[in-house]
């Protein structure tokens, strides 16, 4: 072993780090420059069956099965903007670019990525890894509809490109989307180009009763969001639009947009069902008092408990998964009996093909995904 550390300290000279906050106390930190020190990490790792735990800015860290690893790689120093074309509402960043940054930067040229709009500390490589949306999703679809092109380190040690530049180029799409959501289950996404859209001359909330009723009345609005306290529809466009909107829902516009804050408690859960059966499974949650924040029209519900009730959280997954649905723990105490996943998906065996052919030996993010995988 005393070899093979000093073989691994060899390769990764001068991106050794001392352990990240909050990341595994290993003997082995790493922060890869450019994907191609990932990539020989990687392979080293594989070579070696030396279990690798990928960490960003480790906001969504709690999602999943837990890892324990022999290495820990950071993106924190793969963190440039390679290629943004303005004209072509394209831009290519590093996977440890900070989204609030990122979207920044963009503003500057009244553009948006459209990814989560309250993610302190979130990373894009880590939102795209989760397959994390935000509230503007029911207006631009979800974050994997954004993500043209990813540059993978495998987690055997290969350099991957998957996808095009171009909006219209789907050479290699299959490649991206699986990406999008894997959890680093396949390897580090290293870089990633995303599709932009342009931010709206205006926006303004109406605070509403009926978010169904909402949906119906207003002309795609960026969001209609229901909490335990209230319901409100966000609205985008031209001034004259949002004023006609406002009218329609028969309430007062309040001009710009402030999202609700994130949940936070001890179990923090993410239920997801067909968008239609939203407010039946909203009503449910009320009668249980637990704070929530309900996405109308898109059918993802995030909620929070503070003492665990094995009974009522299995029933409303096992209903929740009779209708394709899930119920997904995003954050719980390290002593928690529930799963975190809940039934695994009849895609299962496939999943664990896609796993063999991009990281055969198993030692990216192990275990991370349902099944164990």
């Amino acid at each position: 072993m005393t070899a093979l550390k000093a073989q691994l300290a060899k390769l990764a000279r001068g991106l050794m780090s001392d352990p990240i906050p909050g990341a595994p106390d290993v003997e082995f930190t790493i922060l890869p420059e450019r994907i191609d020190e990932a990539v020989a990490v990687l392979g080293f790792a594989a070579a070696n069956d030396m279990k690798v735990l990928f960490w960003g800015g480790g906001t969504h860290q709690s999602i999943g099965n837990p890892v324990t690893p022999d290495v820990v790689v950071g993106t924190s120093r793969l963190n440039k903007v390679v290629d943004w074309q303005v004209e072509d509402m394209t831009i290519v960043v590093e996977a440890g670019v900070p989204v609030a940054e990122l979207e920044a930067q963009l503003q500057q040229r009244r553009q948006t990525a459209v990814l989560p709009e309250i993610a302190p500390g979130a990373t894009v490589g880590g939102v795209v890894a989760a397959g994390l949306s935000g509230w503007r999703r029911l207006r631009y679809g979800p974050t994997r509809d954004r993500v043209l092109e990813v540059v993978l380190a495998t987690g055997d040690g290969r350099r991957v490109r998957g996808g095009g530049r171009l909006v219209k180029n789907v050479t290699g799409y299959d490649v991206s989307r699986l990406a999008v959501g894997s959890y680093g289950s396949l390897g580090l996404i290293g870089q990633v180009c995303l599709k932009l859209w342009p931010l709206s001359t205006d926006q303004g909330m109406v605070e509403i009763g009926d978010p169904e009723a909402a949906l119906r009345t207003a002309y795609r609005p960026l969001a209609v969001v229901e909490t335990e306290t209230k319901s409100v529809a966000y609205l985008a466009g031209t001034g004259a639009e949002i004023e006609v909107q406002a009218e329609q829902l028969d309430g007062r516009l309040v001009a710009g947009h402030r999202w609700p804050d994130p949940l936070a408690g001890r179990w923090e859960l993410s239920l997801r069902v067909p968008a239609g059966d939203t407010s039946r499974f909203v009503r449910g949650i009320r009668q249980l008092g637990w704070a929530f924040q309900a996405a109308h029209g898109v059918g993802e519900i995030r909620f929070v408990v503070e003492e665990e009730d094995p009974g009522e959280l299995t029933s409303i997954r096992r209903e929740a998964e009779a209708i394709g649905g899930s119920l997904v723990v995003t954050r719980s105490p390290l002593d928690s009996s529930l799963d975190p996943w809940g039934a695994a998906p009849q895609s299962l065996e496939l999943q664990r093909r896609v796993k063999a052919a991009f990281d055969p030996i198993g030692i990216a993010n192990p275990g991370i995904l349902p099944g164990g995988i």
